[in-house]
């Protein structure tokens, strides 16, 4: 069979990636195709029914797909992950000359997050303010940046507007993932020494490649090695690991989902069963 992938294409680099993964994997003998999608709900929905057999996954498009999946009682497989899909951190940063010297210093002053179905700068920070007596909406005001939504977060166009929120002055503090804090310095969207780390979540994981329990195990399996030998010294995979941020592939988890579930449950995003319920919510 030809293993046929799904990957959301968030940005044109993902047609090199993918065409240049593609490209390799012919070339070890294994039958690779993919398919692109605008977003990521109809990626899930496909895998589980059968349309696609492996998606690569955000983080958020894993809990719904998995969700689906145990629903109609079929099983996902979590392949591999990046290494720099693991131990991630979302921070809420403020200003560097700002009073602030705690969370609870926020209250009443208003908050900047990314899109809607950003887990980084929106869903997992909004659980954790939540979990450190910030309710959003309630005890702080949340000012929303919906851009690219659908992509769940791969588009940072919304994480950077609240950046700039922030270094305008217009909010009092802003949530984004921690490599973006760095990246934004150094592009100058935060000016550098201009802002602080004021709290960090706990580590949590992102991406997946998730295949559909329809593939033989055969061929899952010599995906995954495939993937797995993958060597960053290789000058053919060099330019694609990074335009993809990795240096290696690591063995898929699901240990680093929890804090996302949560967050899922108490914004009311999907259901138990996977079905979409967030208020508004239009991809």
């Amino acid at each position: 069979m030809t293993l046929l992938m799904g990957a959301v294409a968030y940005d044109p680099k993902v047609v090199t990636i993918w065409g240049g993964f593609r490209s390799w994997l012919l070339d070890q003998g294994f039958a690779f195709d993919f398919v692109l999608y605008s977003h990521y709900e109809r990626q899930a929905e496909d895998l589980v029914e059968g349309r696609i057999d492996a998606a690569w996954n955000s983080p958020l498009a894993w809990i719904r797909a998995r969700r689906l999946a145990e629903a109609r009682q079929r099983r996902l497989t979590p392949l591999v992950m990046r290494d720099t899909d693991r131990d991630l951190t979302s921070v809420i940063v403020v200003r560097a000359d700002s009073p602030y010297k705690d969370l609870a210093d926020l209250k009443g002053e208003t908050i900047a997050v990314g899109a809607v179905d950003s887990p980084q700068a929106t869903l997992i920070p909004s659980s954790f303010l939540a979990a450190n007596g910030l309710r959003p909406g309630i005890d702080v005001p949340i000012r929303r940046f919906d851009v690219g939504v659908g992509l769940h977060g791969d588009h940072i166009g919304g994480e950077r507007d609240a950046a700039r929120a922030l270094a305008a002055g217009t909010v009092a503090a802003a949530c984004m993932i921690d490599s973006n804090h760095l990246l934004f310095g150094r592009e100058g969207t935060l000016a550098a020494g201009s802002t602080r780390v004021l709290a960090q979540t706990p580590p949590y994981d992102h991406c997946n490649m998730s295949v559909a329990e329809h593939v033989p195990d055969q061929v899952t399996q010599t995906f995954g090695d495939l993937l797995l030998s993958m060597s960053y010294a290789d000058p053919r995979v060099r330019p694609l690991f990074d335009l993809e941020g990795l240096t290696v592939w690591q063995p898929g988890r699901t240990s680093g989902y929890a804090a996302l579930e949560a967050a899922v449950d108490e914004s009311g995003f999907y259901d138990s069963s996977g079905a979409v319920t967030a208020d508004g919510y239009t991809p």
